[in-house]
């Protein structure tokens, strides 16, 4: 992995941050705030860049590349789009993470550690909590209506089988 010192608020990587729809509705003195606590991280293909059961307070925007994520070693997505979000859950959490991420291909991503937010107060602090998670909960709630989809057609899948083996014992 190689990673960037700290990212300068120019015109051009507030206009990187400005392409992700989860920071569209900062305003430009946040993302440069933001910036602040930013760093570019780039991978390598196979890479880990999350690792499942350590602790890590970041969060996670792709920018190029693409990555897979595992859960006990299965594949659980592949994330692929700029401004795809993952480690949210232990950045919101504050917990170990509950999943390993790699990279599938020379990947870019702009990571956020929360101790910024942290270090954040007043209004400052709120807003941009508010627009951060309401972001994050858009894109849980897409998510939870995906698992939703494959769940259904997962039980489906199995009631199919189950009256197929229920015929052949009736046999």
């Amino acid at each position: 992995m190689q990673e960037s010192k700290y990212l300068k608020a120019n015109k051009e990587n507030l206009a990187k941050l400005l392409s992700i729809p989860i920071l569209k509705e900062f305003e430009v003195k946040d993302l440069e705030g933001l910036l602040k606590a930013s760093k570019i991280r780039q991978y390598k293909p196979s890479e880990i860049i999350i690792q499942e059961g350590e602790t890590d307070s970041r969060i996670f925007f792709l920018v190029t590349g693409s990555v897979r994520i595992t859960k006990n070693k299965e594949t659980i997505s592949i994330l692929k789009h700029r401004g795809d979000l993952f480690g949210e859950m232990g950045f919101i959490r504050n917990t170990d993470r509950s999943a390993s991420v790699y990279a599938i291909e020379d990947t870019m991503c702009l990571t956020m550690d929360s101790e910024y937010i942290k270090r954040l107060s007043g209004q400052d602090k709120i807003a941009f909590f508010y627009i951060l998670y309401r972001g994050i909960s858009g894109l849980l709630a897409d998510r939870l209506n995906k698992t939703d989809d494959e769940l259904v057609k997962a039980k489906g899948e199995i009631n199919r089988l189950q009256k197929i083996i229920d015929e052949k014992i009736e046999i």
